[in-house]
């Protein structure tokens, strides 16, 4: 919300400065987000006459002009603007100035061998406005040496305020100087409302959508001349980045952002019948204003005439109908829309819009009648013209609304002691009524007794985020100063401090640290994500009714989409090599699921005299590090099992032979990783191996609570025993089944088991494979004899037998 300093003023009666106007917007809540002075950068631009204006010698679009700027000792500019002429007041820019378009220092040059001392400057250098085709004309009266800024009125400052969603008040120039007399920096001065005597009745206007659009007010202006702004309006509108379009159309813009209130004015002669407000059709579309066309659906409120749609309802006109040039007759529209429509239907269509901020965050439904009056009494002294009767189409919901509150509970919620009376000049002067009694001392036997005091606030009808007596109570605290609410730390537990951390929580650390330490880099994504997204990865169970964009619709079924699009804006910086990992939720029906995922792509191992060619990810590389985060988070990675992931997607996620799943037990997944489809991967504009994995914490089981006591370390007293199995298994036998096989066939003796080599090849009978294994055996109170190694070999090779195996010789 931006407006000038002088444009509060014309609300706020204050002798104070800048600096203590911006200290109080930031003490009552109000962030100052900037705070910018033209003038400062317009200091070294004066006033000059042309004097002379001769032909360039070597140029024929240039002259040489002699420049008075003041003090007395005329300068030879070269100049190259049409419009430059002896006689001629502008603006000039001295050696050393600064032009503000381009940041280009002025100096003392030669062009085509004729000496320039400074520039006269046009609008658009000056950012003053978009006019470049010549050099700025000033009035022949204007004082030539003194500073431009000055003259001009410029040095106003323009200050930009950050209001919050739950402020629409604020978003008025209006709103705010009420604030900051409620603060004691001044007197708000009245508004003034004129009295329209209209000619004749009002214009054909409805609602016929009542949910969408209550209430429909107009009033028609016949026979105006439509043209610029006067100087004043143009002047406070640009200074806050507004352009100038019209008269007609800058004084619905000027009134938005003075009061807060959004209107629109049609040119009557585009009008095929009487208006209506109403909900839109299915394959109706509007060219709206911005030269955009956008297409309407049931959900939405639009105005309309007989013959098509000429508005989206609150957010934006239609340029067919909009003001022009050769406008004459105008229909004025001051209506009220739902703010829940109007959010819904902006995030339909992507557009956003001054008016769709303001409705959405809820406008005044009680200044209909005055807005209306104000606009029209402006496009009467503007534009001339003779005014109709108002026309009043439905009924704004502006019912009165009470809030029992007691001054006492300002010091019971926020802690802040503020004395009954000043909590009542203060939301008597935010324009809430107070009534009631309220409260004190009361002496009883001669002692001193508090009585509570009881008041009915009555809520104004521009404050609709004020429903109980807590917003009562931040209003006072935050126009008395939140600095003033004390620190008051929390009493703390008498003893030694307990740990705050839950178990979840401490897991989630090992992992998070083991992950940073193995080299990947945390990415935090949203937890949101669009449609098409979700789709990709099997379909999300909850999409937001109101999310901030379309893009972040879904939430999350999958960390993989967010991590793709993070590889994917590392991949567009140029980076070579890419582990990111994150740890967050995805939701589903029955709740959150606590997980960790990691993405891997580009190269492993850069390219080097050593290697060769650079060397990618592969799903080993996956497996490695999902083993380690398993381990970090407490996970019986021993006992783990690889088995092949379970397709339930229509577009595959995972490639084929490249991908896998580690549980305990069939059922229980703990994780899945491997290389990405290249299809998939595609969606997100990646290409080549992207090797990727996500781990569910939320599936591993918990330690076994065995007391505050650590089980003492024990060494073996004796060294273990290795011992290798080769065995010849058919294709199909996975080298993991075979592995749990041979280390299950003496659960006492066997501590270990793994596999080493894979061969197939000369030696091997066709469709098998050879598969070598280390044991490792572990003696307890002695070393094992010749006979117990014996029988623990055969449990062995009997134990792989079962699964088609032979050992090998």
């Amino acid at each position: 919300m931006k407006f000038t300093l002088s444009w509060l003023k014309t609300h706020l009666k204050t002798d104070a400065d800048l600096a203590t106007i911006l200290k109080t917007l930031n003490a009552i809540g109000l962030e100052v987000e900037d705070v910018e002075n033209p003038a400062e950068k317009l200091g070294a631009f004066k006033i000059a006459k042309i004097l002379t204006a001769d032909r360039h010698p070597q140029a024929d679009k240039l002259q040489v002009l002699s420049v008075d700027h003041g003090d007395g000792n005329p300068l030879q500019v070269v100049c190259g603007a049409p419009n430059a002429r002896a006689g001629l007041i502008g603006v000039f820019g001295v050696e050393g100035a600064v032009v503000p378009v381009n940041g280009m220092v002025l100096k003392k040059t030669a062009i085509r061998g004729v000496e320039s001392n400074g520039m006269m400057c046009s609008t658009r250098e000056l950012e003053l406005g978009d006019d470049h085709d010549g050099i700025i004309e000033l009035a022949g009266d204007a004082p030539v040496g003194e500073v431009y800024a000055n003259w001009a009125g410029l040095n106003d400052p323009v200050i930009d305020v950050s209001i919050t969603p739950n402020r629409q008040d604020c978003m008025g120039v209006r709103g705010i100087a009420r604030d900051l007399a409620a603060a004691g920096l001044g007197t708000l001065n009245a508004i003034i409302v004129p009295e329209i005597a209209g000619v004749g009745p009002g214009p054909d206007v409805r609602t016929d959508d009542v949910d969408g659009c209550p209430a429909f007010f107009a009033r028609s202006v016949k026979g105006v001349t439509n043209g610029a702004s006067p100087e004043w309006m143009a002047r406070r509108l640009k200074a806050i980045g507004q352009k100038p379009i019209s008269a007609l159309v800058d004084i619905t813009n000027y009134i938005m952002i003075d009061l807060g209130r959004p209107l629109h004015v049609y040119d009557m002669a585009t009008l095929k019948g009487g208006l209506v407000a109403r909900k839109g059709k299915a394959g109706e579309e509007v060219l709206a204003l911005n030269g955009k066309t956008y297409a309407i659906d049931e959900t939405m409120t639009v105005i309309a005439d007989d013959a098509a749609v000429h508005d989206i309802g609150g957010i934006m006109g239609g340029e067919h109908s909009g003001a022009q040039d050769g406008t004459t007759d105008v229909l004025i529209e001051c209506a009220y829309f739902t703010p829940e429509r109007i959010a819904v239907t902006g995030q339909k269509l992507a557009l956003t819009s001054d008016a769709r901020g303001r409705f959405e965050r809820g406008v005044d439904p009680a200044f209909l009648d005055d807005g209306l009056s104000i606009a029209t009494s402006l496009v009467m002294t503007l534009c001339g013209g003779a005014a109709s009767e108002a026309t009043r189409a439905g009924t704004p919901p502006a019912t009165p609304r009470t809030v029992a509150y007691a001054p006492d509970q300002c010091l019971a919620l926020a802690g802040v002691d503020v004395p009954h009376d000043v909590q009542k000049r203060i939301l008597e002067s935010l324009g809430f009524g107070v009534s009631g009694e309220a409260g004190g001392i009361e002496y009883q036997d001669g002692v001193p007794v508090s009585v509570p005091g009881h008041w009915t606030i009555s809520v104004p009808t521009w404050r609709r985020d004020v429903d109980g007596w807590p917003d009562i109570v931040e209003e006072v605290v935050r126009i008395v100063g939140l600095d003033h609410v004390p620190s008051t730390p929390l009493p703390r537990v008498p003893g030694v401090a307990r740990p705050t951390a839950t178990a979840e929580q401490l897991v989630e650390r090992r992992v998070r640290r083991t992950a940073a330490a193995r080299g990947l880099a945390e990415a935090i994504n949203w937890s949101f994500i669009s449609e098409k997204e979700a789709a990709s990865v099997g379909g999300g169970d909850w999409t937001l009714a109101n999310p901030i964009s379309e893009d972040l619709k879904v939430m999350r079924p999958s960390l993989l989409p967010g991590l793709l699009s993070a590889t994917k804006r590392n991949v567009d910086r140029s980076a070579t090599s890419i582990r990111l990992f994150e740890l967050g939720r995805r939701y589903f029906k029955q709740g959150e699921r606590a997980t960790v995922g990691f993405v891997l792509a580009g190269e492993k191992t850069p390219r080097g005299w050593q290697s060769g060619k650079a060397q990618p990810f592969d799903a080993f590389d996956a497996k490695g590090e999902v083993i380690a985060l398993l381990a970090a988070a407490g996970a019986p990675v021993g006992n783990l099992q690889t088995m092949p992931l379970d397709w339930h997607y229509e577009v595959p996620i995972w490639h084929p032979g490249q991908c896998a799943t580690l549980r305990l037990g069939p059922k229980t997944v703990l994780a899945q990783f491997g290389v990405l489809h290249p299809a998939f991967v595609k969606k997100f504009g990646l290409s080549g191996p992207v090797v990727a994995a996500q781990i569910y914490l939320d599936n591993i089981p918990p330690k076994r609570k065995s007391g505050f006591m650590r089980a003492p370390y024990a060494p073996p007293a004796l060294q273990a025993v290795k011992r290798d199995f080769a065995f010849l298994v058919p294709e199909a036998v996975e080298a993991d089944a075979l592995v749990r096989a041979v280390k299950g066939a003496d659960k006492k003796a066997i501590v270990d088991a793994r596999l080493f080599d894979v061969f197939t090849g000369p030696g091997v009978d066709e469709g098998h494979k050879s598969l070598a294994v280390e044991i490792t055996l572990q003696p307890g109170e002695k070393s094992f004899a010749q006979e117990e190694l014996d029988a623990i070999s055969a449990a062995v090779v009997k134990a792989a037998q079962k699964l088609g195996a032979s050992l090998r010789g």
